[in-house]
């Protein structure tokens, strides 16, 4: 029998200590290479799936067909961008500011028949109407209005309108508490 100083070593060690190392290690390697055959095997079920019932030269052909879609939405686009453009800058020269004051012209002598009507575009331009009603008859003028501003003299009932007019946004904006940053989009999804 050999004595504890007479026993063999490998690199320093022990052989015994060595070879628990080693069957650790074939332990190791034996269980990362089933997870590596595991890995493989879900793999190729995928590629399976993906290539069953198509040849390589079908998969190209709807490949070619994705792209040519995919130019069409990116061209179909362009034009609904355009034409976006197109209908924003038609809407800016629309009327989209009115304002109605109704005032009586004479002083208590026949209602609040009379009115002012102011109708402008997003640049504060368009038309003031103003109808004054009597009991003689009706009398309706127009005055143009450009950037906000008449070249005409104007009465203080189309003033108040031309002004009610051009602050109609800012009224609507100031209704409107809820903004994109107090709603909670999270709920919804």
């Amino acid at each position: 029998m050999k004595s504890e100083a007479e026993a063999i070593t490998v690199l320093g060690m022990k052989i015994e200590t060595v070879t628990t190392i080693l069957f650790i290690l074939v332990i190791l390697l034996i269980l990362m290479m089933l997870f590596t055959i595991h890995k493989m095997n879900i793999i190729s079920r995928k590629y399976k799936a993906l290539m069953s019932g198509k040849k390589g030269a079908d998969l190209e052909k709807v490949i070619r067909y994705r792209f040519k879609e995919m130019d069409k939405v990116k061209a179909n686009a362009k034009r609904v961008t355009r034409e976006h453009k197109e209908i924003k800058a038609h809407l800016n020269r629309s009327i989209s500011k009115t304002a109605l004051i109704k005032y009586d012209a004479f002083d208590k002598m026949a209602g609040k028949l009379s009115f002012v009507i102011a109708l402008l575009d997003d640049n504060h331009t368009g038309i003031i109407i103003n109808s004054m009603h009597s009991r003689e008859g009706c009398f309706t003028y127009a005055k143009e209005i450009i950037k906000g501003e008449s070249f005409i003299p104007l009465s203080e009932e189309e003033k108040e309108a031309l002004e009610k007019a051009k602050t109609v946004e800012e009224e609507i904006n100031g209704l409107n508490t809820d903004t994109e940053d107090d709603i909670n989009f999270d709920v919804y999804e």
